[in-house]
């Protein structure tokens, strides 16, 4: 595939956030390129649109530098690299070590070693930017996600060290969004609840995201910040 403009990269854009932010990007004139682990439907809604759809596995260094090649034999420059791709894994008794570890992956060595391998890259487009995508939970821990939310409060360290690197060229930023959309078969008792923890009280969606990503992409004089996207859930 030829690239008419140096491409933007998401990692994990085969559902929701990812998923939304890459087809708008699409729709706003950018090239895009994805990483999905897994053949999604909205794999294909991508590919449909124009974008480069490349697999991915962020389970281990070697699958990780194999992506990072795979990448580098497509294009040769990048504007972006937004890392969403994100995994959750419970942390039961007797697998707490695979579990930390597995997102220990696909939450800090990915983005580490994509940011360090594609330097390159970023520095061949005009304005370049790295999006770390964290979490609110890193904001006072978690008890019952103890690995998910250390691998996210890693991710934002990353950004600020990334972002002391790579300055003044290549801008580091991570967004920490709360809770933005429902599953299909959350009941009405957890929405409300849940609902309850943020001062706004609503479900806002996808595009709050495609709203902090553009704010990033387009303003020069930030970076090493973490913007916060969870509807006041600091002031409950």
């Amino acid at each position: 595939m030829v690239f008419p403009s140096a491409p933007i990269l998401i990692t994990g854009a085969s559902q929701r956030i990812g998923l939304d932010c890459a087809k708008r990007l699409l729709a706003d004139g950018h090239s895009v390129i994805v990483s999905c682990r897994s053949d999604r439907p909205g794999v294909q809604q991508l590919r449909d649109l124009g974008a480069l759809a490349i697999h991915a596995d962020f389970s281990s260094e070697a699958s990780i530098l194999a992506f990072i090649d795979e990448l580098g034999s497509h294009t040769d420059s990048l504007r972006a690299i937004v890392h969403n791709a994100s995994q959750w894994l419970a942390e039961t008794p007797g697998n707490e070590a695979a579990a930390f570890t597995q997102m220990f992956n696909v939450h800090m060595l990915a983005p580490y070693l994509i940011n360090l391998h594609c330097a390159t890259l970023l520095h061949r487009s005009p304005v370049a930017d790295i999006v770390h995508i964290s979490d609110d939970v890193t904001r006072k821990g978690s008890s019952k996600h103890i690995a998910y939310c250390a691998s996210k409060a890693g991710l934002e360290s990353l950004t600020l060290s990334f972002a002391a690197k790579f300055a003044p060229r290549i801008k580091v930023n991570s967004i920490a969004p709360a809770l933005l959309m429902f599953q299909p078969d959350d009941d009405a008792a957890y929405r409300a609840k849940t609902l309850a923890k943020s001062a706004m009280g609503i479900e806002p969606g996808a595009e709050v995201i495609y709203q902090s990503l553009r704010y990033l992409l387009d303003n020069p004089y930030v970076t090493g910040t973490t913007l916060t996207v969870n509807g006041g859930r600091h002031l409950k």
